[in-house]
């Protein structure tokens, strides 16, 4: 028989943990950061002068992490590349990358830094998590050496690899993940060998994470959360806006809906470049989003979220997105078409010459249908019904199917396609549909000013997208965001020399 002082501590864990589980929400953050960047150099920097950059950053981190702590968070998710930037080369960004090792190792930084060698910055995330009582998430740098007996080892012997990590808030080392869909600008970082799908458990559900540019690709996201069953998915970002259907709160929002499950995104801020845009998106809509291309400031969201969204009782039915599309003809009249590009992908466009109509616009095998009635038909303002059926991309090419009613920027139809921000147009109803060849599609509305439309859109169970009752604002896009992930090119190799 065990001593009483020994079951003690494990009775009280065990009566936590229930407490815990009987927990139906709890409380996320994130944190929009304004990374403060390191001077462009080719040249490594020295270490302390690499830890002095990073601690700049960590002490922004830490009064965001405290702020969330005291408000009440049980997890907080920073961005990548929210603690050195981004302006490096293979060789420059060498001396912030620590070594990470795998989390079955039961380790905590905070009270054992020197266990696997120097690791200031993991100490450090250990420290706010412990000391704040919090899940803490962040976006770091990697470093594995290798030999000649690895015939993929890089010629400078290492590998480098893009990392998020996850502290528990006894500070220990939950979870590391080593980012797989590596957007083309990263030629610092090396590809995994293989995809990682990291999960792990919390009191308040089961939790999934990947990085960036990899939401837009089967493994590791659609893995997580159709194999996994993950409730929550955690994703650091550093997402560059690109209009009309890729900016991050509209595709972020859109594809924890399509998806039905949490999403907790955190954003760089940087507007030279076009980031910003974070939230707590969960399978009903935001729970809460920000965007802000006006300043130069970082931001911290709070909201308390369902901690098992498929046991909910609003959780929304699984959608056949392809039903009602399939099952009706092609509308009769105004079906003249014009093709334009949406950056490089060139799709069919249909003029919505009237205050009210039925359009059909078809692309390979995609036929996209709208029945809409504006407002007001205004003549200084031009919409149109587009599709698009191909492959994107450049490094990465992968399949996409798009059902879009879309502003133009101006009334020359050439621009149509282009970014725009602004309008005036409010629709007293749409419905937009189309006959998509996949069950993964992304539902995007988005108003003047690039906000989106929480409660004022549904998604019917034969895959149409619907105003409920018009628009409150003018209206910049509405979409139908496909992905066929059957039809993706292989992924490039998975190592870089």
């Amino acid at each position: 028989m065990l001593p009483s002082q020994a079951l003690l501590p494990a009775v009280v864990f065990a009566l936590t943990a229930l407490q815990a589980l009987a927990s139906d929400t709890f409380i996320a953050a994130v944190y929009e950061h304004a990374v403060i960047l390191p001077d462009p150099t080719e040249e490594p920097v020295s270490p302390s002068d690499a830890l002095a950059l990073m601690n700049k950053n960590m002490d922004v981190l830490e009064g965001a992490i405290k702020e969330a702590a005291q408000k009440g968070a049980h997890i907080i998710v920073t961005p990548e590349d929210g603690i050195y930037g981004w302006r490096f080369t293979r060789e420059s960004i060498y001396p912030y990358l620590e070594d990470i090792p795998d989390p079955v190792v039961n380790w905590i930084p905070c009270t054992d830094p020197s266990r696997f060698g120097p690791a200031p910055v993991q100490e450090r995330l250990s420290c706010m998590a412990r000391n704040n009582s919090i899940y803490v998430v962040a976006n770091i740098g990697d470093k594995k050496l290798c030999d000649s007996s690895d015939p993929d080892c890089p010629r400078d012997g290492r590998y480098q690899y893009n990392t998020d990590v996850v502290f528990d808030p006894q500070g220990k080392l939950l979870a590391r993940y080593h980012k797989y869909n590596l957007f083309r600008r990263e030629t610092q970082f090396n590809y995994p060998k293989e995809p990682e799908a990291v999960t792990f458990e919390t009191p308040f559900g089961k939790f999934g994470i990947f990085t960036c540019f990899d939401i837009l690709f089967y493994e590791p996201a659609v893995v997580l959360v159709g194999k996994m069953q993950v409730d929550t998915v955690l994703f650091p970002t550093a997402w560059m806006n690109v209009l009309p259907f890729l900016t991050a709160v509209e595709f972020h929002s859109a594809w924890a809906m399509g998806m039905r499950v949490n999403l907790l995104s955190a954003n760089t801020h940087n507007t030279n470049t076009a980031m910003t845009g974070d939230g707590l998106f969960t399978p009903e809509g935001p729970a809460a989003y920000h965007y802000d291309s006006a300043t130069e400031e970082g931001r911290l969201l709070l909201a308390e979220l369902s901690a098992r969204p498929r046991l909910s009782p609003t959780y929304p039915p699984a959608i056949n997105w392809s039903l009602y599309a399939t099952s009706i003809k092609k509308f009769p009249g105004e079906n003249d078409t014009f093709s334009g590009a949406v950056r490089k992908d060139i799709f069919t466009f249909s003029e919505l010459r009237h205050k009210a109509g039925n359009y059909t616009a078809c692309q390979g095998d995609l036929c996209c249908h709208l029945v809409y009635q504006m407002s007001n038909k205004r003549k200084d303002e031009v919409y149109v019904l587009g599709v698009f059926d191909g492959l994107h991309g450049s490094l990465i090419k992968y399949h996409w199917q798009i059902c879009t009613l879309l502003k133009c920027p101006s009334t020359n139809l050439s621009t149509c396609g282009q970014p725009a921000e602004t309008a005036q147009t409010e629709f007293e109803m749409f419905s937009l549909s189309g006959t998509f060849g996949t069950s993964y599609v992304f539902p995007e509305v988005l108003y003047s000013g690039v906000q989106l439309a929480p409660g004022e859109f549904e998604v019917l169970r034969d895959g149409r997208l619907k105003s409920k009752h018009g628009t409150s604002k003018p209206l910049i896009t509405a979409t139908l965001f496909g992905r066929l992930y059957e039809k993706d090119l292989p992924h490039p190799l998975r190592t870089s020399p």
